[in-house]
């Protein structure tokens, strides 16, 4: 009895084992998971590895990713640089674009405001498609309306409106959500499910993307040394 207690035990060992080890995903493959671009692009970041979101504040994917990637962001902590771009539609003036770039032109762009900014467009159902309704919106942020207006309005937040026009050529960027690691390579959740096909759900296709930035992002931290 022992004994087939024994064999059975190690039976159930191994189906446990074989079972993760074929739940385990495999190395993302470059062409499929994600794309190394032809020509890597600079960057300012030194020993840390930069990741750029080219985002949407009108997408739904994106608020729904957010709250995951912001825990991604800090679970990652000094091995990256993380930016955002948001992304220009073309032949079309975005008032939600321009209030991202206005922020960060400010100094107010952070965690706290982007949510807001989310939880405004898809909970309350303010789509700020306006330049009014970005202002009025800001100034219920307690920001002062005229500064943020004249900036809005300024030189500088259209030169931001073209960069981003002008990466999103570069990293050939057509949809969004979105990710550039370190300049060499791009990727996102759809991607990321491109291989296995497995995701049922959406949770399923944040987890995928995330799984390989992961991977992106320890090789482009390896390829630093």
């Amino acid at each position: 009895m022992r004994i087939l207690k024994y064999v059975l035990s190690a039976l159930l060992l191994s189906a446990v084992a074989l079972s993760s080890a074929s739940a385990s995903p495999a190395e993302p493959k470059n062409g499929v998971e994600y794309k190394t671009l032809p020509t890597p692009q600079p960057v300012d970041t030194g020993k840390k590895v930069e990741v750029i979101e080219f985002f949407d504040y009108a997408c739904p994917h994106c608020y729904a990713l957010d709250p995951s990637l912001t825990a991604w962001v800090k679970k990652q902590g000094d091995n990256i640089v993380f930016k955002r771009v948001h992304i220009s539609r073309s032949n079309t003036e975005l008032p939600q674009q321009k209030m991202f770039f206005t922020l960060e032109a400010m100094g107010l762009m952070n965690e706290a405001i982007n949510t807001k900014i989310f939880n405004e467009m898809h909970v309350n159902r303010n789509r700020m498609n306006r330049d009014e309704l970005v202002f009025d919106f800001i100034a219920k942020q307690g920001i002062d309306r005229q500064k943020f207006i004249d900036t809005y309005r300024g030189f500088g937040v259209q030169g931001r409106v073209r960069k981003a026009t002008a990466m999103m050529d570069t990293y050939g960027v057509d949809s969004w959500p979105m990710f550039a690691i370190d300049g060499k390579y791009v990727t996102s959740p759809s991607m990321a499910d491109e291989g296995s096909k497995s995701a049922t759900t959406e949770a399923q296709l944040h987890a995928e993307g995330l799984q390989v930035m992961d991977f992106l992002v320890a090789k482009a931290k390896a390829e630093k040394k």
